[in-house]
């Protein structure tokens, strides 16, 4: 491959982050659509449309060879179906935090989320912090402390959506496969229980298909289109990026997530969260100025 063609492999990843991290970010304007539909309906709705997408792309990709190994593989749907119900969790929290006016703490969750894969990977796959990596997540742990101590609350809400997305990628990382296959896998896992939960327990007004207005169904059957497209561009960046090129779009998120929650939705930004997002920022700048140091390293050194 020339360097033009790497120059323009780089330019059409660079383009798919930003579409991933963008649509991961303005999520939450389709969810607050959906404001009168109670969480788990729409994470029921969110897994069987996906579900359904995923497999038209995997027939059409015909990759359908890759799932059969998968389920010939204990291993690996052991570690699949553990993700699968890690996954249905997160997704279940976030729309609860969405719907419920909590996406400041939503936010928080995603910026805190880096700081916890390094911990991850430091608890469970043998990877040494540096010493600014170090400073990065005491300074993350001194916001959230600062808050329990002063302010006698706790962040649940994005402590619980970083860990379980933390421990979500620990397991992805340690199956090894492929995006759509896997994540086709998990829904199959969630499909039977979200399916029973829509046919015979929900009795919201929305669960009665036949009485929706058109275009609330359409939002419901969209849910597929909202999880899985993202994905799909994260998916083409990854094998276009650099992991570490890759790892400074992942800000976009939750920079739009809390641009949404103050500027559009007028959630309060009360002195508690100001405080703990100082903190965050603060490790995330630190956290940031050590991986663009550590790249420059590792270049010169290969330079040499």
């Amino acid at each position: 491959m020339t360097s033009e063609d790497e120059q323009q492999r780089a330019r059409q990843g660079v383009l798919l982050a930003i579409g991933a991290y963008t649509m991961w970010g303005i999520a939450p304007i389709y969810f607050k659509q959906l404001a009168g539909v109670p969480a788990l309906e729409i994470l029921s709705h969110r897994v069987v449309w996906s579900f359904l997408l995923l497999a038209l792309l995997l027939h059409f990709g015909r990759h359908w060879g890759s799932v059969r190994d998968v389920f010939r593989d204990k291993r690996k749907m052991v570690y699949l179906t553990s993700s699968a119900i890690l996954i249905g969790f997160n997704w279940l929290l976030f729309i609860w935090a969405v719907n419920a006016n909590h996406m400041l703490d939503a936010s928080l969750g995603y910026y805190i989320n880096p700081l916890i894969n390094v911990l991850l990977g430091m608890l469970f796959l043998g990877e040494r912090l540096r010493a600014l990596q170090w400073v990065a997540v005491a300074l993350a742990a001194g916001g959230v402390l600062i808050q329990l101590i002063a302010f006698g609350s706790v962040p649940l809400v994005a402590i619980g959506l970083a860990c379980s997305f933390g421990f979500y990628g620990l397991l992805r990382k340690k199956v090894s496969v492929g995006a759509q296959t896997g994540l086709f896998v998990e829904t199959l896992v969630l499909a039977p229980a979200a399916l029973i939960y829509l046919l015979w327990i929900a009795d919201s007004p929305s669960a009665h298909f036949t009485q929706n207005p058109i275009t609330l169904n359409l939002l419901l059957f969209s849910a597929g289109i909202i999880t899985t497209l993202p994905l799909l561009c994260f998916t083409g960046a990854a094998t276009r990026l650099k992991l570490s090129t890759l790892g400074f779009f992942q800000y976009i998120g939750p920079s739009l997530m809390f641009l949404l929650a103050v500027l559009v939705y007028g959630e309060a930004f009360t002195v508690d969260k100001a405080l703990t997002f100082v903190f965050i920022w603060g490790a995330l700048i630190v956290f940031s100025f050590d991986g663009l140091r550590n790249n420059r390293r590792s270049k010169k050194a290969l330079a040499k």
